[in-house]
């Protein structure tokens, strides 16, 4: 291909689209409403849609690696947020040291894996 990619948005799914959208916007996401059941999170220059729809298979599979400057400061901003007391189903996970770095996990309300991690 010939193009220069400009950016890279994958698409989630929402068991409760309410909640979810209120849960990213806790943890510091812009929301762009770009119809009733659809917006996208802006995070930065890092963006995903959070659509409407719930297919179990599909979220519990769900995914998305976010590269951080620092592990550590970002699962202490997390914990600050007392999400997982916020909302029911989400989880979260310290701080694990790979071989390629280190990262921290979140769970959100529908089930979608949020990995922060960081490279040394």
């Amino acid at each position: 291909m010939k193009q220069t990619p400009l950016s890279i948005r994958p698409f989630i799914g929402a068991k409760n689209f309410n909640l979810s959208s209120r849960f990213y916007q806790d943890i510091g996401f812009q929301e762009i409403i770009l119809s009733p059941g659809f917006s996208l999170f802006k995070w930065g220059e890092l963006g995903f849609y959070l659509q409407d729809a719930y297919v179990k298979d599909w979220v519990d599979n769900t995914m998305i690696f976010f590269e951080v400057e620092h592990a550590e400061q970002t699962w202490n901003e997390l914990m600050a947020l007392e999400l997982t007391k916020k909302y029911k189903d989400v989880k979260l996970t310290p701080i694990r040291v790979e071989a390629w770095g280190q990262e921290c996990f979140l769970h959100d309300p529908a089930g979608n894996l949020l990995h922060f991690g960081e490279f040394f």
